[in-house]
């Protein structure tokens, strides 16, 4: 593969990794009951978070993923782990402060995925691909690590659909000659404001209904139907 036409400097890198950590540290903080974790499983939910679409997308583009090429990644991702930690008590009374910081950690991750993948010559398309895999991998790592369901999967507030707009802007504004880094810098900002107006009017996409469920359970006998108890 060729070299690519700019590289994600390693300080932008590192600060997605850094609010990535302290996102998955904080999400994890807050189970109780059977589903809560020692200081281990929190600092490993951060790791996953910061560290995850990183991973991921370089991954997808063939190549070595850079959170293994330097001892600055898993650095920053451990210790805004803890630091996530700390301020769990805090800023989970702050409802709005994490799904603003969910929402820029998804924004970044589809920035630097995209724009990754254009500055290799990756044609649009699966750029924005690449890009909203690398957004939203890091929760489907979390997910699957805590036995959760898949968030991207489900109803929800617009998770995979704000990080593929976002992407998407990318991938317009540069071929209209827009620079990438500051298509990228709009990027996370078009993605993160869908989220939060997502989240804030719990707008999603149409559910998908049940459609004659019984009847085909019953003609194909593959879906069991429970019957409620007698009276």
């Amino acid at each position: 593969m060729t070299e690519p036409l700019f590289t994600i400097p390693l300080w932008a890198d590192l600060l997605g990794v850094g609010l990535g950590g302290v996102q998955g540290a904080m999400f994890a903080s807050g189970f109780q009951g059977q589903r809560r974790l020692d200081w281990l499983g929190v600092a490993i939910i951060g790791i996953m978070i910061g560290m995850g679409g990183g991973l991921i997308r370089d991954i997808l583009l063939g190549q070595t993923p850079a959170t293994l090429q330097n001892n600055w990644y898993l650095i920053t991702a451990t210790g805004a782990s803890l630091l996530g930690m700390l301020l769990a008590g805090l800023f989970n009374r702050l409802n709005r402060v994490i799904v603003v910081l969910d929402a820029v950690v998804i924004g970044m991750f589809g920035a630097f995925g995209t724009s990754k993948a254009l500055a290799f010559g990756i044609p649009p398309v699966p750029a924005v691909f690449i890009g909203a895999c690398a957004a939203v991998g890091g929760g489907v790592l979390r997910d699957m690590l805590m036995g959760l369901p898949t968030a991207i999967m489900h109803v929800g507030s617009l998770y995979a659909v704000a990080a593929a707009a976002g992407c998407t802007f990318i991938v317009v504004a540069s071929a209209f000659g827009m620079p990438i880094p500051v298509a990228a810098i709009i990027g996370i900002v078009v993605t993160a404001v869908i989220r939060v107006l997502a989240v804030s009017f719990d707008v999603s996409l149409p559910e998908q209904r049940r459609l004659y469920r019984r009847k085909v359970a019953a003609e194909t006998g593959v879906i069991p139907i429970i019957k409620p108890p007698a009276a």
